[in-house]
């Protein structure tokens, strides 16, 4: 992966915002069964964040590659579903690259 490309930044997005997702659901209960919400809080906003940069990357990239309108949904759907960045990285990402 070049991180020099829009293409390679996403790609790294996408992988970090899928552990950041994994993290952040692992947290939970920590918060809500014992209690310890702080990890929950530092998680949920890392991922926060990596979920706003990797949907406005989505789009940028999107616009600049003239992708199609089902190729963006399913970019941008990914990032609500577990483990889905990682599938439409190796499926879809890493074919554009």
């Amino acid at each position: 992966m070049n991180l020099k490309t829009v293409l390679g930044q996403l790609r790294i997005l996408a992988i970090i915002e899928g552990i950041s997702y994994l993290l952040f659901a692992f947290t939970m209960p920590l918060k809500y069964k014992y209690e310890i919400g702080t990890p929950n809080k530092i998680i949920g906003m890392i991922h926060g964040f990596l979920f706003i940069a990797y949907c406005i990357w989505v789009v940028r990239i999107a616009f600049q590659k003239k992708w199609t309108t089902r190729i963006t949904f399913l970019c941008l759907v990914a990032s609500l579903v577990p483990f889905a960045t990682f599938v439409v990285d190796s499926k879809l990402l890493k074919k554009e690259n």
